[in-house]
């Protein structure tokens, strides 16, 4: 009779350790094929004192807690391509104080955008109104391996290092 139940806990032993999931994640040429970076492009954003030079930019899909996001601001743009800027972003005036700035915090289901300053009704309308941010989103597993191979200050980098193409950003007007 040991020897049967014995046996039969041998059997369910086995049976029970067979049953696992193994996640396969497959790097080719530093190129991660099954994990995917993603870029939201939020347009006519606007910081004013209407909306305590504050804004939410909904994500249009929950990320996840492990996620990377960096945010950037087109800060100028013309023949040679675009100048995209990670923020926080500070601006000083020549004695070396802070004239204004952007600055960001995010949520899995936002990024808020603020601008701070000295004198921020005085400020050059450029800066506040018409403003185009975008959201990278890199997934945790893959901006954690190797997170020290890219300069993230530099979103073309980011771009060609994560794979990222201009026809996969996805443009939100606000």
């Amino acid at each position: 009779m040991k020897k049967i139940t014995l046996i039969l806990a041998f059997i369910g032993m086995i049976s029970l350790t067979s049953c696992t999931v193994e996640e396969t994640h497959v790097v080719d040429n530093g190129y991660d094929n099954d994990t995917i970076s993603e870029v939201w492009e939020y347009t006519n954003v606007d910081l004013h004192s209407g909306n305590g030079y504050s804004v939410f930019l909904d994500f249009p899909h929950t990320t996840y807690t492990s996620d990377m996001i960096l945010v950037y601001r087109l800060a100028d743009y013309g023949s040679a391509g675009d100048v995209w800027k990670l923020l926080p972003e500070t601006y000083y005036f020549n004695d070396g104080t802070v004239d204004f700035g952007y600055s960001n915090d995010f949520t899995i289901y936002d990024a808020q955008i603020n601008l701070f300053g000295y004198d921020l009704a005085g400020l050059d309308n450029a800066f506040k109104f018409d403003q185009i941010f975008r959201v990278v989103v890199i997934p945790g597993y893959y901006g954690n391996k190797m997170a020290a191979a890219v300069d993230f200050s530099d979103y073309n980098a980011v771009t060609t290092f994560y794979n990222i193409k201009e026809k996969d950003i996805v443009k939100i007007s606000q």
